[in-house]
């Protein structure tokens, strides 16, 4: 069975500054990690490929030290990693970003299964997976919080919607996305490290894609969506207040506090 997975080089969340001034993340001010659910993801392949003799593919997009996102893949357990690195792929939102992996995906050849987390912890849209999944024309099936049983033909999952649950199957070739439930992600061991940083990581430019890559649809040009601004809320603090002799005031000033914040109503 081939597998590809799809990772992100994302900033340390618990790290991270705003730069409340230009809305946006600096993203210089804290180091990178795989974005976490993808780690889900990657885990995910590693066992339905042990089981099946298999193959992983891991394929991510971003600059040139996204590369290391691979390698820490690689070292998990991936066999390879592809790179899709140009600066003509700068700005892409969701839809052009969607557009340059299911364009990888094809280019690298024929599939069974494809499988990303179900969010990054950065953009939290949830969009990419089911995207990839329409621009490659195959079904999907979304927020994978366990999977149960996989053949040659088909894989059952337990698909988390709202409050409830779904056991669903879908026949290759299928896209899952999948949540931080469905397993705990595998560490590394020193060797695997160490393996992991002669191996060769493929790299790919527009120039390697434009046979199957509309240049319209990629980057700022080709995406429809931009973010202007990003805005973090000041943290406010919890006020109090202190009534020691004057009960009646007191409880006039919990009854105006309720009804301006509309949990009673004017009689």
């Amino acid at each position: 069975m081939n597998i590809v997975v799809l990772v992100k080089q994302v900033p340390d969340m618990e790290k991270v500054k705003f730069d409340r001034e230009a809305g946006r993340i600096d993203r210089s001010s804290a180091g990178t990690e795989i974005n976490p659910f993808d780690l889900n993801a990657l885990e995910a392949a590693l066992q339905i490929s042990e089981n099946t003799n298999g193959k992983v593919t891991v394929l991510t997009m971003g600059p040139a030290q996204a590369e290391e996102a691979l390698r820490e893949a690689i070292a998990r357990g991936a066999d390879e990693g592809i790179l899709l690195t140009d600066v003509k792929f700068g700005g892409s939102d969701v839809k052009a970003t969607s557009t340059i992996l299911s364009s990888a995906i094809k280019k690298a050849g024929q599939f069974d299964l494809v499988i990303a987390g179900i969010q990054s912890v950065d953009g939290d849209t949830g969009q990419v997976g089911a995207e990839v999944a329409g621009y490659l024309g195959i079904p999907h099936i979304s927020n994978v919080e366990a999977i149960k049983n996989y053949t040659e033909e088909y894989i059952e999952v337990v698909s988390s919607v709202w409050e409830s649950q779904y056991l669903k199957r879908g026949k290759y070739p299928l896209l899952i996305t999948v949540t931080k439930d469905v397993n705990v992600p595998r560490l590394p061991s020193f060797k695997n490290k160490m393996k992991a940083r002669k191996v060769e990581i493929t790299k790919w430019s527009y120039e390697d894609l434009k046979e199957v890559l509309d240049p319209s649809k990629i980057g700022i040009k080709g995406s429809p969506t931009k973010v202007k601004k990003i805005e973090v809320p000041q943290q406010s603090m919890r006020e109090g207040k202190l009534y020691k002799e004057n009960d009646e005031k007191a409880v006039e000033d919990i009854l105006n506090a309720l009804k301006s914040c509309k949990v009673l109503k004017e009689a």
